[in-house]
């Protein structure tokens, strides 16, 4: 390289002493207009950059603590980055590290997918089966203190890391709820395994997939789902429910992969950074491992960025209905950039796009159903009285003769009854009223179908 610098600069001084007197003079002037602007730039660059080593000596010498350069230079950079966007942060070597062990699936914490809103680190989802699910903390719960100590002032990382510590050691974080006041709550930090895919069979015939996170084990935790919700039901599914519902999100290509798992063909998105040529778009490739059954997909306000992403690509190719709340709105990716001997920054370079062309940052995922969370209740009657128990009814002689008759007395239906948000553990269970009509939707759908095919 430094044979060809300095052939380049012999040539150009040779080419310049070639060039005629007058011509010399026309590119100086030409030269000398464009200078100033250039040359105001750096100075102004430069002149920040002296203020910077003013501030950075001032603190060395005069701070009433001493403090290390690592943490001012730390400090700094973190600071840098994080007044761009919520996303982008700097890590240092631990953090960094820390961060590969939680993509991975196992990490050392509370089980919170955190973000930061107003100086004040916001919940956007516990984790399953997580000391902070367990706790009872949700989606939209600010933190405004821990262990007595206010979040405002913190990066979300020094956050983040405040949070996390010795496996069984006590946490108390101060939580502001709407509509309620301001209250602690006390964890017991825990070694965080995540099991990205749950799956179970409803009903014999409707395969229930929950993807709480989109980890390393993702795709293939789907793939394994399918494979034996079809063994459990002998090859008689009707219907699929995947439920994305707290899922925070996770790596892209997992996103990418797990929607690819639903789709024959067809773009699952698009990014698109600073830079019309660092544009990219993602195809679905591996065809739809289950032959284009029925789909609900669950969302909620705890649902992000991949879980977004998958949820945005089924809803534009038909190929699922959203059923829901409206999701958390998170339409940026973040590229971890290594900085070799230091860790690594975490830096926002694109904005994702679905199918359609929508962009959802900000904005969120509209489901097609919107279902609010609710509380399966049996309603209380004092009596289940029918025509047929009446003195003096006409009998049914259908019924009579062996044919269909009325239907046995039996307790009232269940009705949805109004109430908050439903807590994770109750996801996936009996009292699961989203899934209810997830299931009840599938249902109506095979049975529309049966009827047609006759």
């Amino acid at each position: 390289m430094k044979r060809i610098g300095l052939s380049a600069a012999c040539a150009a001084t040779l080419v310049w002493l070639l060039v005629p007197a007058a011509a010399q003079q026309q590119q100086q002037q030409q030269q000398q207009q464009q200078a100033p602007a250039a040359d105001q730039s750096n100075f102004d660059t430069y002149r920040q950059l002296d203020l910077f080593g003013e501030v950075f000596e001032r603190i060395r010498s005069d701070y009433v603590e001493e403090v290390s350069d690592e943490q001012l230079i730390e400090a700094a950079i973190n600071g840098m980055l994080s007044s761009l966007d919520p996303h982008s942060s700097y890590m240092n070597a631990k953090s960094f590290r820390d961060m590969q062990v939680q993509v991975r699936g196992e990490f050392g914490g509370l089980g919170l997918e955190v973000t930061m809103e107003n100086g004040l680190v916001k919940v956007v989802s516990p984790i399953d089966d997580t000391p902070a699910a367990k706790a009872g903390l949700k989606p939209g719960d600010l933190i405004t203190a821990i262990d007595g100590q206010p979040v405002l002032g913190l990066s979300l990382n020094d956050a983040v890391e405040h949070m996390r510590g010795p496996v069984n050691s006590d946490i108390k974080l101060t939580i502001k709820r709407e509509g309620r006041d301001p209250f602690d709550v006390t964890l017991t930090r825990a070694v965080i395994k995540i099991q990205s895919v749950k799956s179970q069979l409803e009903g014999g015939d409707i395969g229930y997939i929950r993807i709480t996170s989109f980890n390393e084990q993702a795709d293939n935790g789907v793939k394994t789902a399918i494979k034996a919700l079809k063994q459990q039901s002998g090859d008689k599914l009707i219907g699929i429910v995947l439920d994305l519902r707290n899922n925070p999100g996770g790596l892209l290509d997992q996103a990418i992969a797990v929607a690819g798992d639903f789709l024959d063909k067809g773009e699952i998105v698009s990014t698109r950074g600073r830079r019309s040529e660092d544009a990219a778009r993602y195809f679905a490739q591996s065809g739809d491992l289950t032959g284009g059954m029925p789909m609900v997909v669950l969302i909620n306000g705890g649902s992000a960025s991949a879980s977004e992403i998958v949820a945005g690509a089924l809803q534009d190719h038909h190929r699922a209905v959203l059923l829901g709340t409206r999701s958390f709105g998170k339409g940026s990716v973040q590229t971890i950039i290594q900085l070799p001997g230091h860790g690594a920054m975490r830096l926002t370079t694109a904005l994702y796009y679905t199918p359609s062309g929508r962009s959802i940052q900000g904005k969120g995922i509209e489901p097609d159903i919107t279902v609010e969370p609710a509380k399966i209740e049996k309603l209380a009657v004092a009596e289940n009285v029918h025509e047929a128990d009446l003195r003096g009814a006409i009998t049914n002689r259908e019924a009579t003769q062996g044919g269909a008759g009325a239907a046995p007395a039996g307790a009232a239906p269940a009705a949805p009854k109004p109430s908050t948000a439903v807590e994770p553990s109750v996801m996936g269970t009996a009292d699961d009223y989203q899934l209810a009509r997830a299931i009840d939707m599938l249902r109506g759908v095979s049975l529309f179908n049966a009827k047609a095919a006759h």
